[in-house]
């Protein structure tokens, strides 16, 4: 097994496949390294395909301490693996909380990233809903921690926004399911309050996402409610960033539109590789629908 190390002496597990342009996968609260198995077979023909379990995560470390566990760690544990594997720059695909994690790699580190994918990112972001958002955060640890994570996994598994994947995919739903339950309870518990509970809002994070420069793709899934007036947040916002909406889809696209998801995803990287990624023309940015205005 392998394991990269963190400047706070956290062991990150990961896998890797392929050779090529480095691309490292970022896995969502109820994932770990095995969700981007799709991901890894189709990218790892052409890439140095890398997904790795964040800290809190079996096989990686599970630290004790909720105050090892934050949003500028989860981001910098990706700088974490691409150093331990001698990387400089990489592509980054990133999903829910390794959606936020990619968009904040992207802050603090954009000068290691080659592109970010930023898909189902927006959970708790709407100004509006961020109380509700904070109070199921500190339920969800408390449940975790009192019931345990096959409990958990029972009721989480389908929420609104995963019921689409069994609808699809009744199998890959259940291994989904399996998975989730073979989590540490104290792991997730802190990874909600440390991690979830206390990020930032993207409302809060506008002035970054104007000076960010570096090729974005933004996906969400139509069904993906909480996600996307945030997809269309950072589109507004983010002078590189493209937006896609993949029609029928809640939340983890990448479990239930792999296909479209990997295609998607790899027509933006070949344009990135190519140099042909652009940056938003200001011109339609103008006040006017039509460009058309009194003399």
């Amino acid at each position: 097994m392998a394991y990269a190390k963190t400047d706070d002496g956290v062991a990150l597990f990961y896998e890797a496949t392929g050779s090529g342009t480095p691309l490292i996968f970022v896995h969502e609260f109820a994932g770990d390294h095995r969700s981007w198995e799709a991901q890894l077979r189709h990218f790892g023909r052409r890439y140095h395909a890398i997904a790795f379990n964040a800290r809190g995560y079996p096989p990686s470390d599970v630290p004790a301490e909720p105050g090892a566990y934050s949003q500028a760690r989860a981001s910098d544990d990706i700088a974490a693996v691409l150093d331990h594997l001698g990387i400089d720059k990489a592509h980054v695909v990133g999903l829910s909380m390794g959606g936020f994690a990619t968009l904040h790699f992207g802050f603090r580190h954009a000068g290691r990233a080659r592109s970010l994918t930023v898909a189902g990112c927006g959970y708790g972001a709407e100004p509006a809903a961020r109380a509700k958002f904070q109070h199921e955060a500190d339920t969800i640890a408390a449940t975790l921690l009192r019931d345990g994570m096959a409990a958990f996994a029972a009721k989480y598994a389908y929420g609104p926004t995963r019921v689409q994947l069994e609808n699809k995919d009744p199998r890959g739903f259940a291994e989904f399911a399996a998975q989730l339950a073979e989590h540490s309870a104290l792991g997730s518990a802190n990874t909600q309050r440390g991690v979830q509970r206390a990020r930032p809002s993207l409302y809060e994070l506008t002035e970054p996402m104007r000076a960010l420069s570096v090729p974005t793709l933004i996906l969400t899934g139509d069904e993906d409610w909480p996600c996307l007036a945030p997809g269309i947040l950072m589109k507004q916002h983010i002078p590189s960033a493209a937006l896609s909406v993949m029609p029928n889809c809640g939340h983890a696209i990448n479990l239930e539109a792999p296909d479209e998801f990997n295609r998607l995803v790899g027509d933006f990287l070949a344009q990135v590789d190519a140099g042909r990624w652009p940056l938003r023309d200001p011109r339609s940015l103008s006040a006017s629908v039509t460009g058309i205005t009194d003399p």
